[in-house]
């Protein structure tokens, strides 16, 4: 294999770590947003899993949705299933949280502690995709493995 870029090969060893088996793939397009990954990947946008790091507004802790690509997060919605009003930070908070620039954030691999929710509608496809470390780098897992690999309630986003 070519070498890859260290955030992939984070990913990646992180990945062997839980026990999550994953099809990495080092692209030459960009897979930054949920539409770009869905045409790099073929598939349908509902099936990229969109990393979204949230503030929750009391604690001020950053907080990992792992929403369906298809979904708009719906913050009441979320709010009342994990107890806490949320909001967008910017990016420097999400970078010092994940270690990875947007675009490019993983579900796992994060350089603190993250609490982190799974959209229900990921379940729909026998495979998702998510960012590898860099907008440049996907991996194809089950959603049923990545979910139990990172112990993630599962709710609804959207």
């Amino acid at each position: 294999m070519t070498e890859i870029p260290a955030p992939v090969a984070r990913v990646r060893d992180a990945a062997q770590s839980l026990g999550l088996e994953i099809g990495l793939r080092v692209m030459d397009v960009s897979a930054r947003t949920a539409e770009e990954a869905a045409a790099a990947c073929g598939c349908v946008v509902g099936a990229i899993v969109k990393s979204l790091v949230f503030r929750g507004v009391t604690s001020g802790t950053p907080i990992l949705l792992l929403v369906s690509g298809a979904n708009r997060v719906d913050e009441a919605k979320v709010a009342e299933a994990i107890g806490e009003a949320i909001e967008r930070p910017d990016a420097a908070f999400v970078r010092g949280a994940t270690g990875f620039a947007i675009g490019g954030i993983p579900p796992f691999a994060h350089a603190t502690t993250l609490s982190s929710f799974f959209d229900r509608d990921l379940f729909r496809h026998a495979s998702v995709w998510a960012a590898a470390g860099t907008p440049h780098a996907v991996f194809a897992v089950s959603p049923q493995a990545l979910q139990t690999a990172i112990g993630a309630p599962v709710i609804a986003m959207g």
